[in-house]
């Protein structure tokens, strides 16, 4: 398929689309619009953020609807706000010359009294978040008896986030001869599960692998201790002076305190996460697509749905806790066929982790050093080369000063005044990255410390938790509990041993006390939560302590039972 033409679609839409743009659809559209168009089949699409998914589902389903009906024909359900305000901008900009046509968008943080206000005046498509729209459901005011398509918008996200009643309550009520059109970009057990529930013999398209990362962007990652992760994120935004990124960090703590510090530094950043009112989250998300920010630091949950085009960077401050979690961060860039780069700060104990998102998504991750000051003042003198050469100059405006300015420089040459003026504009990044360290950390064989010294000079202390296997702890959930007793995912972890009944883990001794009264007032899988240092007197939470030591003797000496001293089976 090489044009727009050759789909199908009606003349008003092709001149509205044309208007915005678009040339030839993208792999997800090639696939879509024509099926959607010739069958009344539902579809699952398997597509990755960014890759025109909107236009796939919008355009078809646009032409079905009858302008003379005021009744809702199309129920579109999105993750957040932010996204269904900008599919419902879409969809007006699609139906631009079809007359008739009311695309409403009904979502919270916002008045339920105004948004019922456009329901009563008809609205064909209908564009709503899932606890909004069973809201609207529950009062009578969001009519889906009629509804002819239901778009499921990043079905994975809607799940991830929580909305699984609010999606079983909505499609309970919708009509069985409808169309449902299922979009996501990971394949999880609950969007199969809605699959099987609510689907009929889907077609299933896919234009990307499962939980397979862009093409377009490149992995790298940066080793070092935690204890240097902001120092690395200020130097990947000094190496590139134009970047436009999003960075991600564990808890929204951590979020405020990175953006803090980065536009105490000078960076035009600020943070998104859920403390903030959706009037703040409205005036940050305005500032950041419109540039004024070139950093948006920002939980997962909070950057959910969000859609900004032209993104050079994301960074990873901390790796994801879910694996498939990286696939969507770093889909946020790369898009429209433009190149862009995804980078992980690490220390050397989330290798594993590191691998395990390249075994689950097909990434690759390059490692690569820290930039040095050297290269990073480097690319800084260049930038700033460029944008003077590129500068506009308005004579009119700078004529009345030239004479005095000119009188200025006559004792200076043309190389002298070239000097002064770089220095004037650049000494703030000589003056910082003149002493530089290397920060780098590896994990060579030739490296003189051991684990067992690096654990010692971090000063560890071993801490005993009062649940194990028996309640499917994890290394991995085990990380996650410190890190959210503690609202921070900086903190250094060493060695982690869960058995049945409890656990042992070592963590910095400076937070060793602290995670011990945070963490008392939590609970997991039903249990509450006790820790206490390992080598102080056992309390009743670790009664079983002796027992399960005991037990493991027990099973040793039985299984050398009937063994000669030699290790060989005895002959009866």
């Amino acid at each position: 398929m090489q044009t727009f033409k050759e789909t199908g679609l009606q003349e008003e839409i092709l001149r509205a689309i044309t208007e915005l743009g678009y040339e030839k659809p993208t792999p997800i559209q090639a696939e879509t619009i024509s099926h959607l168009l010739e069958t009344e089949q539902d579809l699952m699409a398997l597509a990755q953020t960014g890759t025109g998914k909107t236009a796939a589902f919008g355009l078809p389903t646009l032409q079905k609807v009858d302008p003379k009906s005021k009744d809702t024909q199309v129920l579109i359900l999105a993750p957040t706000r932010e996204l269904a305000l900008q599919i419902t901008g879409d969809m007006k900009n699609f139906a631009k010359y079809i007359k008739g046509i009311n695309v409403v968008p009904v979502y919270g943080g916002a008045s339920i009294e105004n948004q019922i206000k456009d329901l009563r005046k008809g609205a064909q498509i209908v564009v709503a978040t899932p606890g909004r729209a069973k809201d609207l459901l529950q009062r009578g005011k969001l009519k889906v008896q009629n509804i002819k398509t239901l778009v499921l918008d990043e079905a994975d996200e809607m799940l991830t986030m929580g909305f699984k009643d609010e999606l079983d309550a909505i499609l309970a009520q919708t009509p069985q001869d409808k169309q449902t059109l299922l979009f996501s970009a990971t394949m999880s057990k609950e969007v199969e599960r809605i699959s099987k529930n609510y689907m009929h013999n889907p077609v299933k398209i896919s234009v990307a692998a499962e939980n397979k990362g862009a093409d377009t962007v490149k992995h790298i990652y940066h080793m070092v201790n935690a204890k240097h992760r902001y120092e690395v994120l200020k130097r990947i935004a000094d190496m590139n002076p134009d970047i436009y990124g999003i960075v991600f960090c564990r808890t929204r703590r951590e979020t405020k305190e990175v953006a803090s510090k980065l536009m105490s530094d000078g960076y035009n950043a600020d943070a998104l996460h859920g403390d903030l009112s959706q009037a703040q989250r409205d005036e940050v998300m305005r500032r950041f697509r419109g540039k004024q920010l070139q950093l948006l630091v920002a939980t997962d949950v909070a950057a959910r749905g969000l859609d900004v085009n032209n993104l050079t960077h994301v960074i990873n401050y901390n790796l994801p806790d879910q694996t498939e979690y990286y696939t969507h961060r770093s889909g946020r860039t790369g898009r429209a066929g433009k190149e862009g780069t995804s980078i992980a700060i690490i220390h050397t104990r989330e290798r594993n982790k590191l691998k395990d998102i390249e075994r689950k998504s097909g990434i690759k991750f390059e490692q690569k050093p820290v930039p040095t000051g050297e290269e990073i003042c480097s690319n800084q003198m260049y930038a700033l080369t460029d944008k003077i050469v590129k500068m506009e100059v308005n004579d009119k405006q700078i004529e009345p000063f030239l004479e005095d300015i000119y009188h200025k420089f006559e004792d200076l040459s043309k190389e002298e005044v070239i000097k002064h003026f770089v220095a004037a504009e650049f000494n703030r990044f000589l003056n910082y990255y003149k002493n530089a360290k290397d920060i780098n950390v590896t994990e060579s064989k030739r490296d003189k410390k051991s684990v067992k010294e690096r654990r010692s000079n971090s000063n560890f202390t071993r801490l005993f938790l009062n649940v194990g296997k028996k309640e499917n702890l994890t290394p991995l959930r085990l990380i996650g509990i410190i890190n959210n007793a503690l609202d921070s995912g900086n903190v250094e972890i060493g060695k982690i041993e869960i058995l049945n009944n409890f656990s042992f883990f070592e963590i910095d001794s400076a937070a060793a006390e602290r995670l011990a009264k945070a963490i008392k007032n939590q609970t997991f899988e039903g249990r509450d939560l006790s820790v206490e240092v390992a080598n102080a007197k056992p309390s009743s939470n670790r009664s079983g302590y002796k027992k399960e030591k005991r037990n493991k003797k027990d099973k040793k000496r039985s299984k050398n039972k009937g063994r000669d001293r030699r290790g060989g089976r005895r002959r009866s």
